[in-house]
């Protein structure tokens, strides 16, 4: 959430980042905001003039007035005047209010000032590529989902039967490599000094508004129809929440958290797009990253936040691209995102399998995150970070693609052999 006191105070230069993300228009916030704080300024001097009443009505008594003086009533009636205006005017205030928090909900956060201007997703800027000595050879790769039938790995049509389309059953050793990525990824993870954490994969209303998912993100999440809890799109959300309403001591920061959940998505913008494949499913494994940091080191965070999702890529010798994007794909609540992509040699395509992006204290503010530094007064908003680390589908898809071999079978990639206890897939 953007904070509105930078919005009143600088609304030509909020709307010009805002301009850079799309089109809003600010002027109806800032109306909000200008009669909210003309009904504050007028209760605030009819509630200093009540107490005034009330002490000259003492006073006067004090000093021998009888209560029933014609003087005294005077000061009464116009007390009773004021306190009916009041009560007329604390919902109108409070009502404001409310309209102007949801106004600031649909607000995505502004972009960085180094984050690239552009439209969309054409205007993103490639930042380097890795591993072109390991791009494949093989001539003829098919596609993951056809590699991953073959060999019984996974299995599409029963689980339309058991759900609908875009799920997917492992089955035997893609069952094992789907846990052996999870487990590998964790033990990196931990290893570079993020905490596991396993949360609730169910989510109430205010967590999801905090992390940003909410309002603007409703379509995309599986709701429960008898309670205030949605499925978890990502483990972003449950641990974005974990400090919500709290005051950090600057000492403990930065805080790192893994974790490996299912995610749950409806993909509603995505019809007709991947409807193949692990790339755009309804269900799927992931193991995320996340970071609370102090404010002066969150620029230099958010490129730790980006090698640690790299060096998965890197250990699995998976080719892959980094992509700086541009203020017109950024996500509602990042002010700046690097996304990983890896290649997928079946359609010559690099393919998003992890974003890292930097939200700054935009998630903290709407879920009123700080921390206090000792000694000084006041407290200030923590930075929030988060990244894939990786999404677990994409990577099998890509090990399946990337480590086919001529004769129909798949390579296990050294750093999971000893997780899979095998070096092919298919042999035998």
């Amino acid at each position: 959430m953007l904070d509105i006191k930078q919005i009143r105070e600088n609304p030509q230069a909020v709307q010009e980042r805002l301009q850079r993300r799309g089109d809003y228009d600010l002027q109806p916030l800032l109306e909000l905001d200008r009669q909210q704080r003309d009904l504050e300024q007028a209760r605030s001097q009819l509630q200093a003039r009540s107490n005034e009443i009330g002490k000259l009505v003492g006073q006067k008594i004090k000093s021998g007035s009888s209560p029933d003086s014609p003087e005294v009533q005077d000061l009464r009636e116009e007390g009773n005047t004021i306190k009916t205006r009041l009560s007329e005017l604390e919902p109108q205030e409070r009502e404001l209010k409310e309209q102007i928090e949801t106004f600031l909900l649909t607000i995505p956060n502004l972009p960085s000032d180094s984050t690239p201007i552009g439209k969309n997703e054409e205007d993103n800027i490639e930042v380097r590529r890795w591993g072109d000595e390991y791009l494949p050879q093989n001539a003829n790769i098919l596609p993951h989902w056809e590699i991953g039938e073959k060999l019984g790995l996974l299995n599409f049509e029963r689980s339309t039967k058991i759900a609908q389309s875009r799920f997917v059953s492992l089955i035997g050793i893609g069952a094992q490599l789907e846990r052996a990525l999870i487990q590998f990824m964790l033990d990196r993870q931990t290893a570079a000094g993020y905490v596991e954490i396993i949360p609730p994969f169910l989510i109430n209303s205010q967590s999801l508004t905090a992390s940003g998912q909410l309002p603007k993100f409703a379509e995309e999440s599986f709701k429960c129809a008898n309670d205030d809890l949605w499925l978890s799109p990502t483990a972003e959300v449950p641990i974005a929440n974990l400090y919500r309403g709290e005051i950090l001591a600057a000492e403990d920061l930065p805080i790192y958290y893994c974790a490996h959940t299912p995610c749950f998505r409806r993909e509603a913008g995505s019809y007709g797009r991947d409807t193949r494949g692990l790339i755009r499913l309804h269900q799927f494994n992931k193991v995320e990253l996340f970071k609370f940091v102090h404010p002066d080191t969150s620029e230099q965070e958010h490129q730790k936040l980006l090698h640690d999702a790299e060096a998965i890529l890197q250990a699995l010798q998976l080719p892959y691209r980094v992509l700086e994007l541009c203020t017109g794909d950024l996500g509602f609540s990042s002010t700046k995102t690097y996304d990983l992509e890896v290649w997928l040699p079946s359609s010559e395509k690099y393919r998003e399998i992890s974003s890292c992006s930097n939200c700054k204290d935009f998630q903290a503010r709407r879920g009123s995150i700080r921390f206090k530094e000792a000694g000084k007064k006041g407290t200030q908003y923590v930075h929030t970070l988060n990244g894939s680390g990786l999404a677990v589908g994409r990577t099998m898809a890509a090990i399946l693609e990337n480590y086919q071999q001529p004769d129909g079978t798949v390579r296990v990639p050294e750093v999971l052999q000893p997780y899979l206890r095998r070096e092919v897939i298919g042999e035998g």
